[in-house]
């Protein structure tokens, strides 16, 4: 605790001196927005010094500073549904004081954490708040801050040319203040930008100027973030020893910070670097502990309960809001009953008319409360309908993953078996036959799941089918790699954004690429490709494999057909995969065709509407 602290608390503890000093609390906040994340327990303590400090001297501020630094730290400590709740608290507070300093900070507190557990979209929601309110007020640290944010958001939704153009306003306005604002945060920005448009050599200088900033300064947490940029660049730009320099400095400071978020992403980027390099073994091993450690981070049920917190959190909202128009619904029935004994003073078949229509109208609002409560009745009883159907659908997604992945390496350490012993080589085997009895096992919960697709909710949403494509493949490229498949991406440069159930047309690409790699024989290619056609948009998957007899082409999207052309390499068939894809297309008001010639490959085409 710094002697200028004692300092205050003893002046304000003077016999007789009546003036109640929280300016030491305030600048107490403000040092502690300086911590970086070896200090984080220190922030704890501060934010409960504050919080019992600032309600002994009934300081108004206390509950928003308090809040915001208890949300820092459980930010910083992967607790992320008690962070969202610190910062929700700290965001109602501040409204509460019509404080729009403080507001804008939850604000970009919580669009902050959105975008670090990957929902892009909420996050962007909360930066748009915090943009108004900068504009508004004209803080230059507040604008350039939020315009920072906007841009990495935009990234994150592939819009490149929106994020250059917040970047350069941004650094415009903050220039001419870098000695008294920091404006590293645009560099970096500015760098991952050009790095996304793999405009690597354009990337490096702002990468290295923050390296010397922070250098200097000695900012860990940023350092670490520099380190990362760096050892991604090196490593797109092949240039592997320094590559590897900066990701062993990165996973250093993450263990010496103890960010568990931070040490994920280092084993990520070693684990990029080691397949680029073509160590397969040591990337299985980092990509091993980077799942392990992400996934305990945020998984299913932390989304669950966040999405919670923010709906109790809108629901407090809704209800200020519905007092607020209770007490003006008073204010009218008081004016109400004035005019009710006026017009009882003037005539009693006017007093007669006003009652009745009264009591007709209180009538009508009781029925439409009630058939309101109905209506809530069924959507409730819907919803848990759906989540029950959901369920086979999520057991599917998530246990197939695991199976899929402990084959695909078994069977590519199965290529270098004679460098195992023979104990080694045996209990390989018994793993992999486990594999594939357990995604056996899946396979009939999927055939299940398949036969339900009728009653999937559809959840209509605008996104980009780019990189929902991008995505999909990514997720192939280890079962090509396997069979020697070349994958080839056909896709536009621009975004090609599609109203639709974003996660049907992923299974519907999903199950085409499947097939497209089961069915192409080893050293040959496969296509993926997206196009836009007028008011439709068009995804194509076309493969060299056995191709499809003429006279099975009628029944080719039959449920259970069972067709002469077989997987190449001994995988499994249910004979659903081409129905189920059917059935979800036309779900969505779509249509799918097929091309093919034995012996030469297949062509599948689907047509989607924007």
């Amino acid at each position: 605790m710094r002697p200028w602290l004692f300092i205050t608390l003893l002046i304000g503890s003077i016999p007789g001196y009546t003036q109640v000093d929280t300016s030491h609390l305030k600048n107490l906040y403000d040092r502690c927005l300086d911590f970086s994340e070896d200090k984080k327990d220190s922030i704890r303590y501060y934010a409960s010094y504050i919080e019992e400090q600032a309600h002994k001297l009934k300081f108004n501020k206390g509950e928003v500073l308090s809040s915001r630094l208890k949300g820092i730290y459980e930010e910083m400590t992967n607790n992320y549904e008690a962070a969202i709740h610190y910062y929700l608290e700290s965001l109602d507070a501040s409204r509460k004081l019509s404080s729009i300093e403080y507001e804008i900070s939850a604000l970009s507190d919580l669009a902050i954490l959105y975008s670090n557990i990957k929902e892009p979209q909420q996050a962007k929601s909360f930066y748009l708040q915090a943009a108004r309110l900068s504009s508004f007020k004209g803080d230059t640290y507040n604008v350039v801050s939020t315009y920072n944010n906007l841009a990495v958001i935009y990234m994150q939704l592939r819009q490149f040319d929106s994020a250059r153009i917040l970047l350069t306003d941004a650094l415009r306005v903050g220039k001419p203040y870098e000695d008294k604002i920091d404006i590293t945060s645009t560099y970096n920005n500015l760098g991952s930008l050009n790095f996304k448009e793999k405009r690597y050599d354009e990337a490096l200088p702002f990468f290295r100027k923050n390296l010397f900033i922070h250098t200097h300064n000695n900012n860990l947490g940023d350092l670490w973030i520099d380190y990362l940029n760096l050892a991604d660049l090196f490593t797109e730009k092949h240039q592997y020893d320094s590559a590897a320099f900066y990701a062993a400095r990165t996973m250093d400071l993450a263990k010496r910070l103890g960010s568990k978020s931070k040490e994920a992403d280092s084993y990520a980027m070693l684990a990029k670097l080691s397949e680029y390099k073509e160590d397969y073994f040591s990337a299985y091993d980092h990509l091993k502990s980077w799942y392990e450690l992400d996934t305990a981070i945020v998984n299913g049920d932390t989304h669950q309960t966040i999405a919670e917190l923010q709906e109790r959190f809108n629901a407090r909202e809704r209800e200020a809001a519905n007092q607020l128009l209770k007490e003006q619904v008073e204010k009218e029935t008081l004016k109400a009953k004035g005019i009710t004994l006026l017009a009882i003073a003037l005539g009693i078949i006017g007093a007669l008319t006003a009652i009745a229509f009264i009591t007709k109208r209180n009538a009508n609002r009781r029925l439409q409360a009630t058939n309101q409560l109905i209506l809530q009745q069924n959507d409730k009883l819907a919803e848990l309908n759906y989540e029950k159907n959901s369920l086979i659908s999520i057991v599917s997604h998530d246990l197939n993953t695991p199976f899929a992945t402990i084959q695909v390496w078994g069977n590519l350490m199965q290529h270098d078996a004679d460098r195992l012993s023979p104990d080694q080589q045996r209990a390989l085997g018994k793993i992999i036959q486990a594999s594939n009895y357990g995604e056996g096992l899946i396979s009939r919960i999927l055939d299940v799941e398949k036969k339900d697709i009728g009653h999937h909710k559809l959840r209509i949403e605008n996104f980009d089918l780019t990189i929902l494509t991008e995505d999909v493949i990514d997720n192939f490229k280890v079962m090509a790699h396997r069979k020697d498949i070349r994958l080839h991406a056909e896709l536009p440069d621009k975004e090609l954004f599609i109203l639709s159930d974003k996660h049907l047309v992923s299974r519907i690409c999903e199950n085409l690429l499947s097939n497209a790699i089961k069915y192409t024989p080893k050293g040959k290619n496969v296509w993926v490709s997206v196009n836009e056609e007028q008011d439709a948009i068009s995804i194509r998957v076309r493969d060299e494999g056995v191709g499809i007899e003429k006279e099975d082409m009628p029944h080719l999207f039959s449920k259970y057909s069972k067709i002469s052309s077989q997987p190449t390499d001994g995988e499994s068939s249910t004979g659903l995969g081409l129905s189920i894809v059917k059935r979800i297309v036309e779900e969505i008001n779509g249509k799918i065709s097929c091309e093919s010639e034995p012996g030469k490959g297949s062509l599948f085409t689907v047509i989607l509407r924007k």
